[in-house]
């Protein structure tokens, strides 16, 4: 399995938020900071925004800040947020019908085992946690001298 180029920045967008909280953080300052496209960045940002995750303010001087405290943030949300398939194998999606040892196959249910565990582990973690070396990310990123 492998996640998105998209879920990818949505959590680099929250970690940059989450260390300048509660200032706020600007798309071309992080796309900069990421060196990615603006234009990526302003999707990411406006499903995060119409999640909640983050607040948008407009006009000169405005930019995003984080919409809820750091330990409200949980990653497996977002990246169930920011995914569209989880699906392992082709026998997982919802009537495939095409494999000949879908009606007595044992590997599914290990997939959907595995897939529980992977998220059972994103699910324990939220946004704080992940920012704990605070001092360490902020320097990384360019955010502390």
């Amino acid at each position: 399995m492998r996640l998105t180029r998209y879920t990818d920045l949505s959590l680099r967008v929250l970690f940059f938020a989450g260390l300048k909280h509660p200032e706020l953080s600007s798309i071309p300052e992080i796309a900069q900071t990421y060196l990615v496209p603006e234009s990526h960045l302003t999707k990411v940002v406006h499903e995060l925004g119409r999640a909640g995750y983050l607040e948008t303010v407009r006009g000169r001087g405005g930019g995003l800040r984080l919409a809820k405290p750091l330990d409200q943030i949980n990653l497996g949300e977002v990246v169930r947020l920011t995914e569209s398939d989880f699906k392992l194998v082709e026998c997982m999606a919802p009537a495939s019908g095409n494999c000949c040892l879908e009606p007595s196959c044992t590997l599914t249910p290990v997939f959907e085992k595995a897939m529980k565990s992977f998220f059972d582990v994103l699910d324990a973690f939220t946004l704080e946690d992940l920012l704990k070396p605070r001092r360490a990310l902020a320097q990384l990123l360019k955010l502390a001298p």
